[in-house]
């Protein structure tokens, strides 16, 4: 059985399509969809063609999809709602697609040939929010993963793929489909047989200009920031470095 991971879209559909097609030939017998799926220019058209995949899918929930569904209901001014890009995300969705959405769990947990027990999570498996690197020192992310019962745990969350030990756990990062840091293009992983960190190439230009197309707030900073360009890995390590030392 093989199995890809693929984390992170943020309703950037001409990654995931690209992704898509570069399993097509080589197929996986199911697909895990990590989190931070629809949050972002093209939300309910990505939706969509996850839901018309031929195989089965599981969706895990990311703290953008929790922010979403906390976003039913929106507070404050209506004009400010319309150019607020969480808000206008939920819109798209509508109801039936947030509830969708408001069940989804945290973690998946799948047995995969040649890999063993495999925990799915967003970011770790007590938290979809919580912040940690390949940098971060092993005894401040370790009360994250105590407990844990697997031979593999797969997390997203800030988009830099990484393979490091966390006490007994292997843990990978399967990076980010739709907003990669460090490298442009679209990160995935496929597990089985083995775990094989995966990057796909897409026209980035003619995706900015369907992103741009839309009616999405932020699509020109989307196109220039996470398309055309990407942060650097030393760049997206600091923030995430501050981040940490915040909490």
């Amino acid at each position: 059985m093989r199995i890809a991971a693929l984390y992170d879209i943020h309703g950037n559909l001409p990654a995931l399509e690209a992704v898509l097609a570069e399993l097509e030939p080589e197929s996986a017998d199911q697909i895990v969809i990590g989190g931070d799926v629809a949050a972002g220019p093209m939300p309910r058209l990505t939706l969509e063609r996850l839901h018309r995949l031929p195989v089965p899918v599981h969706f895990i929930q990311g703290n953008a999809d929790t922010e979403l569904v906390q976003a039913r209901e929106p507070a404050g001014e209506p004009a400010l709602r319309d150019t607020h890009p969480t808000s206008w995300a939920a819109r798209q969705l509508g109801p039936d697609l947030l509830r969708e959405v408001a069940r989804w769990p945290l973690t998946v947990t799948l047995d995969v040939p040649g890999v063993g027990r495999v925990l799915f999570c967003h970011a770790t498996p007590r938290s979809n929010t919580r912040v940690f690197t390949a940098q971060t020192p092993e005894a401040r992310v370790q009360p994250e993963f105590e407990g844990v019962d697997a031979d593999l745990v797969v997390c997203g969350h800030t988009h830099m793929p990484f393979d490091r030990p966390v006490g007994r756990c292997r843990v990978v990062n399967a990076g980010s489909v739709g907003m990669p840091y460090g490298r442009p293009g679209a990160a995935w992983l496929q597990l089985g047989p083995d775990v094989q960190f995966r990057h796909t190439a897409y026209d980035r230009g003619a995706a900015a200009r369907r992103i741009l197309d839309t009616d999405f707030p932020q699509a020109d900073a989307f196109a220039r920031e996470n398309v055309l360009q990407v942060p650097s890995a030393a760049e997206a390590l600091a923030y995430f470095a501050a981040l940490e030392g915040a909490g």
